[in-house]
């Protein structure tokens, strides 16, 4: 299997003054097409500093992050933004859909960024929100559909570009226990029978255990479980 994202000796820190704060230390190791992982770790550990890197948004103080054995950190703004677009899926633990849009265009809305046909962007929308569910509630705004609904809006509009790497951040931690566990399954269920490899972060055992692989951050260092 290709790795999709590869992480070499990367370390990230910031400065405060004269105060040096070390986030993360001389992380190792590799996402591969169509694995299911798990990141754990308790908040403020820097989960969310880690994804931020891996998807390109933040770069790091030392060491290499790639994605499809392209060094992000070597190339322009513009071309990490398509990098970006065309490989990686995410999902949040907010929804961030747009409030004056139906589901059917926020869902559409990564293909239309990329220049597809309206009239096929739409098509594959509706096909993804069937097969999430909510083929009946198409035409509704974020403000008409319930939390588990929109958090599957969500999840299809990640999903929709078909990306090399599904990142999910704590996608349950907004939601009920009942739609925590159903979005979960989805999540999971979408991820199968595609080559597509999804990395949750979660400081959730019980979803960290239900993926392939699990991997612990802990005192800036990462270590696999």
């Amino acid at each position: 299997m290709s790795n999709i994202i590869e992480c070499r000796s990367v370390s990230f820190s910031y400065n405060e003054g004269n105060n040096k704060t070390e986030v993360l230390k001389n992380l190792n190791f590799e996402i591969k097409s169509g694995e299911t992982t798990a990141i754990i770790g308790q908040s403020g550990c820097g989960k969310s500093t880690l994804l931020n890197l891996m998807a390109g948004l933040d770069t790091p103080t030392e060491g290499v992050m790639l994605i499809d054995n392209t060094n992000i950190s070597k190339i322009s703004e513009t071309d990490r933004t398509d990098l970006r677009a065309k490989n990686l899926g995410f999902v949040y633990q907010f929804h961030h859909l747009l409030n004056d849009f139906p589901a059917i265009y926020n869902v559409a809305l990564p293909l239309l960024i990329m220049g597809s046909d309206k009239n096929k962007a739409l098509l594959k929308s509706k096909k993804i929100l069937t097969k999430v569910g909510l083929e009946n509630r198409l035409n509704h705004k974020p403000s008409e559909l319930s939390g588990g609904e929109r958090q599957r809006v969500a999840i299809a509009r990640a999903m929709i570009t078909e990306p090399a790497c599904l990142l999910a951040d704590e996608p349950t931690g907004n939601l009920d226990a009942a739609n925590a566990a159903e979005v979960l399954e989805l999540i999971i269920e979408l991820n199968k029978n595609k080559t597509t490899a999804l990395l949750i972060v979660t400081h959730d055992l019980s979803i960290a255990n239900k993926m392939g692989r699990k991997l612990t951050l802990s005192n800036s260092e990462i270590h696999e479980t």
